[in-house]
């Protein structure tokens, strides 16, 4: 007999977590009576906890996306990596001073196909580890795609385009993609950063740094980014969902409150709604 759990003390699953184990045909069928279909572009930013209990785990969620948006369209994750930034800018959390060299000068370079993420959550995780997805270049924010466009999605991901022009969020504008907030909401929502670079507001920008490969050699480099600001994301994109009701959808994935948004809807609005707000 297996062992759920090698854990002597692990505690039971709660009884209200979900009635039936979520199954990924049933996160797929979900998926689809929300709004996702076959060939579109799907940026996704998910909770794994959220859904209940998925036979499989993250693995199971990936494979109900894939199901969903099948080969012919495109699924792209986040799957950043900012534990390879400048020491100096860390505060979840800070080290001291006296280390930043040593990390600056230790830290293994970026490898797309190796570089775990950091604070992605289990399902960006999971999708990034397979051998048909492809990540982009960027040491920090990378993302990861699968389909048809997950090539043209993630080239070209240089250290200056970060979450801006040039960028994965970019390249899924440009193909009228859809945004699926799986259990979190705008605060996670990441286009909202495309919408920063774009909007007219009091921008500043810090130097920061990674390790990469160049020339099959590591080395640390230095670049310039902006100073994101996400406090008024959940605002932004509550006020976009009050003012374009016909660009968003809710439902229920599992166990998992669901929005599905029109990405172009929702970065041109913030583009607009933050230059008003960050006066």
């Amino acid at each position: 007999m297996v062992p759920v759990s090698d854990d002597a003390d692990a505690e039971p699953l709660p009884a209200d977590l979900v009635d039936d184990p979520v199954t990924p045909e049933r996160i797929a069928d979900d998926l689809r009576e929300l709004g996702v279909a076959a060939g579109d572009t799907l940026l996704v930013h998910s909770s794994l906890s959220s859904l209940g209990f998925v036979p499989g785990g993250a693995q199971g969620v990936v494979a109900a996306l894939r199901d969903a948006v099948t080969p012919a369209g495109t699924l792209v994750v986040p799957t950043h990596s900012t534990d390879l930034t400048d020491p100096r800018d860390w505060e979840n959390p800070p080290v001291p001073e006296s280390w930043y060299e040593t990390i600056r000068e230790s830290t293994p370079a970026y490898r797309p196909d190796a570089t775990p993420t950091r604070g992605m959550g289990a399902i960006p995780e999971c999708l990034r580890d397979y051998d048909d997805a492809v990540r982009s270049d960027h040491p920090h924010y990378s993302f990861t795609a699968w389909g048809v466009d997950a090539e043209a999605v993630t080239d070209g991901h240089t250290l200056g385009s970060g979450l801006g022009p040039d960028s994965p969020l970019d390249a899924v504008y440009e193909r009228d993609g859809s945004v699926l907030l799986l259990g979190v909401g705008h605060a996670r929502n990441t286009s909202l950063h495309l919408a920063e670079h774009r909007a007219d507001w009091s921008k500043s920008y810090s130097e920061t740094g990674a390790p990469v490969l160049r020339d099959g050699e590591r080395e640390w480099v230095s670049y310039r980014r902006l100073d994101f600001d996400d406090g008024d994301f959940d605002d932004c994109g509550a006020a976009f969902e009050a003012s374009h009701p016909d660009a968003v959808t809710h439902g229920q994935v599992g166990a998992a409150d669901a929005t599905l948004v029109d990405q172009r809807a929702l970065v041109d609005f913030g583009v607009a709604w933050l230059s008003d707000n960050r006066a």
